[in-house]
């Protein structure tokens, strides 16, 4: 396959590390490939014009993280300020890594991926690349491909098939699109959804906007605390250094999300009744819950929304933002009617319905001239797949910070990466051991532990899990900290160079 892309492309750029995406994940993962494998040559294929991700994609008001920074930042550099941080301060953060650690010259920018290839004979990936800025088509090669381009779909978010949209006057936009000319002062202005980008979102319209209005099929559960941490706080007081601030107030901020996590299975109506008190100290002793915040789910299901001085409940009792559970039966000429009939006038509609998951940035694969089907897969602890040589997928956690697997992945990556040169071998995937012979095959994740809509709607999509522990992501970092770093190379689950053993190759040695 490699030698057909040369024929057809002329000169093909060769590295031994092509990492896909340049956001989070990709600068992280450079980072460590730098610092562990430094012997390797690499380079970044990013399609937009800049770093960052989903830092640069989201432009809607307010917009920031809804994980703290000190677990959501990367291991390596330290976090100074808020837990809670806006866009512009994590790609300031960013911005620095890439500066710092000279990662910029290895980024390409405007490079859309086209295909990628696997040739076995060759030992190569082949990636075909159009430059945006002009159109050429260039072609990589590759020995290894280290997947960071995250999960869902840059450019077309989720938007539901509304009856009556075409009748709706007023202005309507997705908040992954959000056009930052837009005035929402003065205005009345309708939010559909309640989940993360809604409770970012809710607050920043609120302090312009003449009334804001949430329409929620279901209620979510809120979070609320001050946006600082007393611990980093007090460390840096009596004078502690921040490497050192940023390694133990992580450690503290695990082991609270550890407990927390075990406790919303344990005990979630208690777990839940504490949030309420978290509530009440912004919302006062006496705010209602019911129905609007109510959730049907168990807590963590479905992610947890973070919200900072509980800026969405003082809205609600400032009477700024109004709340409606219930489903939408159409657009009308000037808002919304829902089923039991309400009807909710805006001049603005904000859909914050989510994402359409794109698995592999949506990216045509190839291994030796067959098409790969990522549903026929199934996945190693959610970042190797059966039949599919020398790649890994960065997938981060929903419960704790993405980042977290970042790290833990540029770790067994370049572990790996070592291990490989170590045998001499060009070629690695995993494949189902003898044991796992009449192993059950799931979808990916079962549904009673995560399942936000964006995954329900697309897990035939997704690879496969095995009932075992090695064959499917669990979304427990508290368990994978432990497993993955203790993971043998060895292992009957790794095949090197398409031989299932190498224990001949290290005798020949």
């Amino acid at each position: 396959m490699a030698a057909k892309a040369l024929e057809k492309t002329g000169t093909a750029t060769h590295v031994d590390v092509v990492i896909v995406g340049a956001g989070i994940s990709g600068v992280g993962s450079a980072y460590h490939l730098q610092e562990q494998s430094p012997d390797k040559s690499y380079v970044i294929l990013e399609m937009k014009d800049t770093f960052g991700g989903t830092w640069e994609t989201h432009k809607y008001p307010g917009v920031r993280s809804d994980s703290d920074l000190y677990t959501f930042g990367y291991r390596f550099k330290p976090w100074v300020g808020a837990p809670i941080a806006s866009a512009e301060e994590i790609l300031k953060y960013m911005g620095e890594v890439i500066e710092e650690n000279g990662i910029d010259e290895h980024i390409r920018y405007g490079h859309r991926i086209d295909r990628c290839s696997w040739s076995s004979e060759d030992n190569l990936w082949t990636v075909e690349a159009t430059r945006l800025s002009d159109g050429a088509e260039l072609t990589f090669t590759c020995n290894f491909l280290w997947m960071c381009q995250g999960y869902y779909n840059h450019e077309k978010p989720y938007i539901p098939d509304w009856p009556g949209m075409d009748q709706y006057k007023g202005q309507f936009i997705h908040a992954q699109l959000w056009d930052q000319k837009i005035d929402y002062t003065g205005k009345r202005v309708l939010v559909i959804g309640s989940g993360a980008t809604a409770a970012t979102v809710i607050p920043a319209f609120a302090e312009k906007a003449e009334h804001v209005t949430m329409l929620q099929r279901s209620p979510t559960y809120f979070f609320c605390s001050e946006n600082k941490n007393e611990l980093a706080d007090r460390l840096r007081e009596i004078g502690i250094d921040e490497p050192t601030i940023h390694r133990v107030v992580r450690a503290q901020i695990m082991y609270d999300q550890d407990m927390l996590t075990r406790r919303c299975q344990t005990e979630p109506d208690v777990v839940f009744e504490e949030l309420k008190e978290l509530v009440r100290m912004y919302a006062g002793p006496d705010f209602e819950f019911e129905p609007h915040f109510t959730p049907k789910y168990r807590v963590w299901q479905q992610r947890l929304a973070f919200c900072p001085e509980g800026d969405v409940f003082k809205a609600a009792v400032s009477g700024k933002l109004s709340v409606v559970t219930d489903t939408l039966e159409t657009f009308t000429e000037k808002g919304v009617r829902t089923s039991s009939g309400e009807e909710i006038e805006a001049d603005i509609i904000v859909a914050c319905t989510g994402f359409n998951l794109s698995v592999m940035g949506g990216i045509p694969f190839e291994v030796d001239g067959d098409p790969v089907d990522w549903h026929d897969t199934v996945n190693y602890r959610g970042m190797m797949f059966t039949g599919v040589p020398n790649l890994v997928w960065v997938f981060g956690y929903f419960r704790a910070s993405w980042t977290l697997r970042v790290d833990m992945l540029g770790d067994f990556v370049c572990r790996l990466l070592n291990h490989m040169d170590s045998l001499g071998a060009k070629r690695v995937e995993v494949a189902l051991r003898a044991e796992d012979k009449d192993m059950e095959i799931l979808p990916w994740i079962e549904s009673d532990n995560f399942n936000p809509n964006y995954l329900m709607r697309d897990l035939d999509k997704l690879p496969q899990r095995g009932s075992k522990p090695e064959w499917r992501h669990n979304q427990d970092y508290w368990r994978e900290r432990e497993e993955i770093p203790a993971i043998d190379l060895d292992g009957e689950e790794f095949v090197y160079d398409g031989m299932r053993q190498v224990n001949a190759v290290r005798e020949a040695g």
